[in-house]
């Protein structure tokens, strides 16, 4: 007698589900792993990952703490400079007349100072805008699949802004020096003079550096390719920028008070 063979008989192996993997039973489902965009922005998720893991947020911070790490050595310097001026400032010796005397003759702020300080602090501000821009969920995401370049458009008006404004900053420098060399206040004047001199201009050899920083953000933007690449350029550049703003207003703070 000829077997019969019943549907009961026929055992369907299945492979095993894979919760973890979001398999729902009817099959495995490749591992899907959530894209993380930004360091900062608005809608920024890089938190979210978990600690440990490689990919952008870790190449961020790598490169932001090489940035603060750069930052902190050139803060001992002006640490150095600061320490200095008080000495300076305070400094004196008795004259044959037994009177007190000190080489310190303040001079006054050039007016145009407080201008630039005004320029400075608003470049900072359309700069952290351009920052949070390129870190812009929805326009990340439109990149990753190929839908166009969103960021640009968003960043590089920000960026150009920031450009003017820090430039414009690095001319009224330029216009309190000659202001000062018409009142025939030189370097080589007066402590105070000197220290004046000293301080705007170091400060304006860093800003010229953030200047160069910003425009390498705005030709990155063209031609580099990665968008994690050019996050890391404008979010680098922001940071610097931002410090060069913050270490300003204490510079001029402290001038204020040597005059």
């Amino acid at each position: 007698m000829p077997a019969i063979l019943h549907p009961d008989d026929v055992v369907e192996k299945r492979p095993p589900r894979r919760v973890e993997e979001n398999d729902s039973g009817g099959g495995r489902l490749p591992p899907i792993e959530p894209k993380h965009t930004g360091g900062g922005g608005e809608g920024d998720n890089w938190s979210n990952k978990p600690v440990g893991s490689r990919g952008p947020r870790e190449r961020l911070q790598r490169y932001r703490l090489g940035l603060f790490f750069a930052l902190g050595g050139d803060l001992m310097f002006f640490i150095a400079i600061v320490s200095a001026f008080f000495v300076q400032k305070h400094a004196g010796h008795i004259d044959a007349y037994n009177h007190w005397t000190n080489p310190w003759v303040p001079i006054q702020i050039p007016a145009i100072l407080w201008v630039n300080t005004f320029l400075l602090v608003l470049s900072s501000i359309t700069l952290e805008v351009a920052r949070r821009g390129i870190f812009h969920e929805p326009d990340v995401m439109e990149e990753w699949l190929g839908l166009g370049k969103p960021t640009r458009k968003r960043v590089l008006p920000w960026l150009s802004v920031s450009i003017v404004l820090g430039g414009l900053f690095l001319w009224g420098q330029y216009s309190a020096w000659k202001q000062l060399a018409m009142q025939h206040i030189f370097y080589a004047g007066n402590p105070s003079s000197r220290f004046f001199y000293l301080i705007t201009g170091i400060h304006g050899i860093h800003l010229l550096l953030g200047l160069a920083l910003l425009v390498t953000a705005v030709i990155g933007m063209s031609t580099i390719r990665l968008i994690e690449s050019r996050q890391i350029l404008v979010d680098c550049a922001t940071w610097y920028w931002h410090s060069m703003g913050a270490l300003w207003l204490f510079l001029f703070g402290l001038l204020i008070y040597g005059q």
